[in-house]
């Protein structure tokens, strides 16, 4: 069963996406010089070697082993990125976006609202502080995020969250960390306007609320077999195939 956002959450969630709606998705800027040259390289060079040959769709999930998640001074330049040891989350989108589009694989920006507290939130925006930055990406419990979208077959997509390190879920129960909107930028103009994400149907370039499902929907019975249901080992194979998106 898919349910509408509560009141509550709408009125707060229409502030967020007016707060956000001129946002741009992040981008790395280049100086026009061999220091980015060179650099942009190095970053699409190691892509290729931890990637190894294997499927062009798998996270590049080595970036967040290379750069801690934090503040980014913008602009920011591919010269400058690769010599940094933290990166915010549009920097880390806007590398994997890049790394995709390197591989052969269509990818757009994706931008993303996500729900969370005020002790997150006032946590975060006294560490962006203190490392002298502000932190426009954060408003009254919500907090404004971005990744890619993933083209995996006609117009079907994928959301990766470059900085969490996954593939979201199309099914979202509300709640702390719940993505509550996203937006995919398409400046293709003969491309599709419109794009399939499980049961979600997104239009391009436009702040899109995502319809929650309903906590217990399946029933008692049902839920109790699920939370019975035994543990199964994984083999190595099994890992790296969920890794990837088929």
């Amino acid at each position: 069963m898919v349910i509408d956002l509560e009141e509550a959450a709408a009125i707060d969630l229409d502030a967020g996406i007016a707060t956000w709606q001129n946002s741009p998705a992040s981008k790395i800027a280049h100086h026009g010089a061999a220091c980015c040259d060179i650099s942009r390289e190095w970053i699409i060079g190691t892509d290729f070697s931890q990637l190894h040959a294997g499927n062009a769709l798998t996270g590049p999930r080595w970036l967040r082993k290379n750069f801690k998640w934090g503040p980014s001074k913008w602009p920011l330049h591919w010269c400058e990125a690769v010599r940094e040891k933290t990166l915010d989350c549009g920097a880390l989108a806007a590398l994997s976006h890049e790394l995709f589009l390197a591989r052969g694989v269509r990818s757009f920006p994706a931008q993303f609202i996500l729900q969370f507290n005020d002790v997150s939130t006032r946590h975060w925006r006294e560490t962006w502080n203190a490392a002298g930055s502000c932190a426009p990406w954060l408003s009254e419990g919500l907090i404004y995020h971005e990744g890619c979208a993933v083209v995996v077959g006609e117009e079907e997509i994928k959301l990766w969250d470059a900085t969490a390190t996954w593939w979201i879920n199309p099914k979202q129960f509300g709640g702390y960390a719940a993505l509550l909107a996203t937006r995919v930028f398409n400046a293709q103009s003969a491309a599709a306007k419109t794009f399939t994400w499980g049961p979600h149907r997104l239009v391009a370039n436009t702040w899109q609320k995502v319809k929650h499902t309903r906590v217990g929907s399946a029933g008692p019975t049902s839920a109790h077999k699920c939370r019975s249901k035994p543990r199964v080992r994984r083999s190595a194979k099994t890992k790296v195939e969920a890794d990837t998106i088929v």
